[in-house]
């Protein structure tokens, strides 16, 4: 069982250019999880034969949104993060509210929840430091609270480099947005809670990369971040079969990641 993720800046854009489609084909994806969807599913002409659909889309037009593609129908869904854990957080500020961002799709299968998440920015000023240090423990204790039933992988675009293997300019980045303490500590907090990065678990070394700026052919000189992650809870890790980073596959300013499972896993 192959699950993907990946930040597609714009669904309708990268469905315009062919990529989309060109990506389902080459890589065949048992689940695809997304972000920055952009866009309602009424705005969107696909039509996937193989795949059912479940969006979640922000009240804000052509804003922020999640979408889960899959093979196999889930047994539930949930959209954002419940309203009792939600409560307990301070998940609006200026910029906006995040629970009203589809930020968060969540399906349920037999064997495991799948989650893709499209965590906020914490801008240019670090104005939205506050908000990310209510958002990561909001969602952790989400994915924690589900991991009490089955085991959980979660996905997305986490907008943040945790370790100075996970960007090429570690020294030149260090307190801004993506790389500031806050941020990394949220992330660690994942961790600490019994989810795994998948990616480096199979990869302990640095120049991989999932997302790149526009300015200076970052991309082509492979001047990136990774922000965006496949995470399971440590039950799952012996089924993990590998954990990709995909540079090739175009469209976006972020590129697909993945992790492989053993057929054992039931769906």
């Amino acid at each position: 069982m192959k699950i993907y993720s990946w930040n597609v800046n714009g669904i309708r854009a990268v469905l315009k250019k062919g990529d989309f489609q060109s990506f389902l084909s080459k890589h065949q994806p048992d689940i695809i999880c997304l972000q920055e969807t952009k866009a309602e599913r009424s705005q969107v002409e696909v039509d996937l034969e193989d795949y059912e659909e479940y969006w979640n889309s922000a009240e804000k037009k052509g804003y922020s949104g999640t979408a889960i593609f899959t093979k196999h129908s889930p047994l539930s869904v949930i959209e954002g993060i419940p309203s009792e854990i939600a409560k307990k957080y301070a998940l609006s500020d200026e910029y906006g509210d995040t629970t009203k961002e589809g930020r968060v799709l969540t399906l349920e299968f037999e064997g495991f929840y799948v989650s893709t998440v499209y965590t906020p920015n914490a801008k240019d000023d670090l104005s939205r430091i506050p908000i990310r240090q209510a958002w990561d423990p909001a969602y952790l204790e989400f994915m924690t609270s589900l991991m009490k039933e089955k085991p959980v992988i979660f996905c997305g675009d986490l907008n943040v480099a945790h370790t100075e293997l996970d960007l090429a300019r570690p020294k030149e980045n260090k307190g801004k947005k993506g790389f500031t303490e806050e941020e990394r500590s949220g992330f660690g907090a994942f961790l600490q809670a019994g989810f795994v990065d998948t990616f480096r678990h199979f990869q302990p070394e640095g120049g991989f990369y999932t997302w790149w700026s526009h300015f200076a052919q970052a991309r082509a000189r492979n001047i990136g971040w990774r922000i965006d992650y496949v995470l399971v809870s440590e039950a799952l890790l012996p089924l993990v079969k590998n954990a990709r980073i995909h540079p090739d596959v175009m469209g976006s300013d972020h590129c697909p990641v993945s992790i492989e499972l053993m057929h054992s896993l039931e769906v």
